[in-house]
């Protein structure tokens, strides 16, 4: 970009918190448990989390990521997702003998138990999410088939219609925008006012804490950067969140190489009058060395200096699952 001429200023705004969330950490220690408790190969359901750097390097260790049941050996050991299965999945498992692992983030897990309460006590169960979603598959996959509706936007609550005798009650997606879901809750209990709620938010505090990190550093951002992969919920909601709340640009990053510098570059060359801003945040799957590839990457054209904007800490921290750690 310089061409033997000094670099151009410009100041990056670090999001925190930011990358990964404690259910994410769990996940993959447990395929680095299993792999150690077990032997390569472990195979694993699904992607563990959405990233692909951090599938590759499971992979790079001897995970095996599959579709299916039906494609691992039976004798193989299995890891089941942080997004949460149907129940038919274990059980399907433990049909065919075979040893998993359960890798549900307990913040999941949690939904999973209210819902089931929920049907339990008799209540019709309206689940505020993405269709499509793992997530989603595997909460409505807790309960029998018509125990629960979808509800993904606000005109959807406006239109949903029980029957006249259904009593209702609402849990969330964990990875959701907090301010669209907000909207779809009061409608849904401006129409149901009896409508039960959580005890506690689902959507869980490293959606939120992030979300929040973002709001707080969007108006000062020039361009808002969010690391993190396409099919990753919590980080596309990262990208409208930096949209809605004040960054002229908010676009989604998965490596540093992979930087739209013929996007980015007209954008931050035209602000002559002032050093540019570029806003920085990572989703809850992307690792921090992601993090520090886009600003080497920045490096490489721009005079940088950093700043971190901190909202707060994060300290949750949950245990990996006995099997992993009970003595054989």
């Amino acid at each position: 970009m310089t061409e033997g001429h000094e670099k151009t200023p410009l100041t990056i705004l670090l999001a925190a918190p930011r990358g990964f969330c404690a259910g994410v950490d769990r996940a993959i220690q447990i395929v680095d448990a299993a792999l150690d408790k077990f032997g390569p190969p472990v195979y694993v359901r699904h992607e563990i989390v959405h990233n692909r750097f951090v599938v590759e390097s499971l992979e790079a260790k001897g995970a095996v990521f599959v579709d299916e049941l039906d494609e691992i050996p039976t004798d193989k050991p299995v890891v089941f997702s942080a997004h949460g299965v149907p129940k038919s999945v274990p059980a399907a498992a433990e049909a065919r003998e075979m040893v998993f692992v359960d890798a549900t983030c307990p913040l999941v897990s949690k939904v999973h138990v209210e819902a089931e309460r929920h049907f339990n006590n008799g209540l019709h169960i309206l689940l505020i999410g993405h269709e499509g979603h793992p997530e989603v598959i595997g909460t409505m996959g807790q309960l029998p088939d018509g125990s629960m509706s979808l509800i993904e936007t606000v005109a959807d609550a406006e239109a949903y219609t029980p029957s006249s005798d259904q009593q209702l009650a609402f849990v969330t997606q964990t990875t959701l925008s907090v301010d669209d879901t907000a909207d779809i809750v009061t409608v849904l209990k401006q129409r149901f006012p009896n409508i039960v709620e959580p005890r506690k938010d689902d959507i869980c505090y490293a959606t939120t804490n992030r979300q929040q990190a973002v709001k707080a550093i969007a108006d000062e951002s020039d361009i808002m950067l969010v690391i993190g992969a396409p099919n990753s919920s919590n980080s596309m909601r990262l990208v409208e969140v930096g949209e809605r709340h004040g960054a002229d640009d908010s676009m989604l990053v998965q490596r540093g190489n992979e930087i739209e510098w013929d996007r980015l570059l007209p954008a931050l060359n035209a602000i002559t009058d002032r050093v540019p801003v570029v806003g920085i945040t990572a989703g809850a799957s992307a690792p921090e060395v992601l993090v520090e590839e886009v600003i080497d990457a920045f490096r490489d054209r721009f005079d940088v200096t950093v700043r971190e904007e901190a909202i707060g800490k994060e300290n949750v921290q949950f245990k990996l699952p006995r099997i992993l750690t009970a003595e054989a």
